[in-house]
């Protein structure tokens, strides 16, 4: 039986892969750092000759966008050096392939369309910068394929669905950005699209292509629209204000646009995407 190794599997992300795992045949093994130490390649070496792996799915990331800009060291470990470990590893596991996850802030957002996986990258924050310079390392690489995502949330972990929501309860009115404009990701639809293409390739179905591919869920939304739309969804009784980005100034600039063309997954693996009301309905109802 072909094994997946998840690294960075406490994470939200790895949370659903293990959520979901009992719904594809492969095996699904999971670590965080208490088990194996990504900082050193030595030991992800040693963990692959006892545990070998066909895949393995890299969740690790430093993902404090606005910390990074104070820890720029920290964030460069975490999305750039591991990246580089991970490299030497495949050398000598050449039947291994990487699955790793980016981001859509290595955009500066100035392009007004949907963004292919060709667009000039020019991230805006110390965070974007460090996950720009990890896809870097894996660029071209045969055994890697690259997931560049955005507005990650889900039942698991800290993100903005859950933020608004718990803020909901506690506050009259909520200050929330319009002018910032991208695609929600539910982390139960990026799993279900990644185990789905690795159970694909292993079936026959479809080929390994390595390379770029932006996921996000469909349609297009602002912060705002986002907030709006989980009050609705959870009957919240107070008031939501639209307020610019310059009036809620964070360490970290945030790219102002950053949808995500999906025509690319879409026409190599064949993955369905999920409209972002609809998987956000599906996750509040789990939450509540």
């Amino acid at each position: 039986m072909r094994q997946v190794l998840v690294t960075g599997a406490k994470g939200q992300l790895g949370r659903e892969i293990r959520k979901l795992r009992m719904q594809f045949s492969q095996v699904y093994s999971f670590t965080d750092i208490q088990e194996l130490d990504l900082t050193d390649a030595a030991a992800i070496e040693k963990h692959l000759n006892a545990h070998p792996a066909a895949y393995i799915i890299n969740c690790a990331a430093y993902t404090n966008v606005d910390g990074a800009e104070s820890d720029p060291e920290g964030a460069m470990l975490l999305n750039r050096d591991i990246i580089t470990n991970f490299a030497k590893v495949l050398e000598k596991f050449p039947e291994t392939r990487l699955i790793h996850i980016s981001t859509d802030y290595i955009f500066p957002g100035t392009l007004l369309r949907p963004l292919m996986e060709d667009d000039k990258a020019d991230p805006l924050s110390i965070y974007g910068s460090t996950k720009l310079e990890g896809e870097k390392i894996l660029h071209g690489h045969p055994q890697a394929l690259i997931f560049r995502t955005s507005w990650l949330y889900s039942i698991f972990g800290r993100n903005f669905v859950k933020s608004m929501i718990n803020r909901m309860d506690l506050r009259e009115e909520l200050n929330v950005v319009y002018d910032q404009v991208g695609s929600p990701t539910y982390a139960e639809d990026l799993a279900i699209a990644i185990m789905q293409i690795i159970s694909d390739v292993e079936s026959g179905k479809s080929q390994f292509v390595p390379g770029i591919f932006n996921y996000s869920n469909e349609g297009v939304c602002s912060w705002y629209d986002l907030a709006m739309e989980v009050c609705r969804l959870i009957g919240c009784g107070g008031r939501i204000l639209p307020v610019e980005t310059s009036s809620y100034p964070l360490p970290a600039k945030r790219p102002p646009y950053s949808v995500l063309n999906k025509s690319k997954i879409k026409e190599v693996y064949g993955v369905d995407v999920p409209y972002w009301r609809d998987s956000l309905q599906r996750c509040i109802k789990d939450l509540l």
